[in-house]
């Protein structure tokens, strides 16, 4: 994870099924409760309708998780795909907060922390995420907002 991909080198992934990835595409883990609360946030804060976001545990967000060197059996990244460059963890947290903006854009004051220490950071609610939240199911009942960003 962390490793350096090239733009839209998932197009080349022939395990990879197409999608629209002209916008902004978020893999989550669909069953934490953490990660479904912070995928539900997102599509009602998502104003200009940019966001679409996958499950971990969908084809799709198995695919992406796989080419980018990420356990979908133990999704502990938000993966986001910002007009084809792959962010992870933290990183990826802090990049959609601040482009929904409003509030949202306080989360760039964690970009001032050096990256081993966003990561650790990130790894320890990770780690913990079923603890803290619970385990839910993002795709049970999403709400009409959510619905329409899900793919995969």
């Amino acid at each position: 994870m962390g490793a350096a991909f090239p733009r839209f080198s998932h197009c080349a992934d022939a395990a990879v099924p197409a999608f629209d990835d002209s916008g902004h595409v978020v893999v989550v883990d669909g069953s934490c409760g953490v990660c479904s609360r912070g995928a539900r946030m997102l599509a009602r804060r998502d104003t200009r309708q940019e966001f679409s976001i996958a499950t971990a545990e969908s084809d799709l967000g198995r695919a992406l998780f796989l080419h980018y060197g990420l356990d979908p059996e133990d999704p502990e990244s938000w993966l986001y795909l910002r007009e084809g460059e792959a962010l992870f963890s933290l990183d990826a947290v802090i990049a959609v907060a601040t482009r929904l903006g409003g509030s949202g854009r306080l989360a760039a004051v964690l970009w001032l922390l050096p990256k081993g220490l966003r990561d650790w950071l990130y790894r320890q609610i990770a780690r913990n995420r079923y603890r803290i939240m619970g385990r839910t199911d993002l795709c049970a009942l999403p709400d009409p907002a959510l619905r329409k960003r899900l793919i995969g």
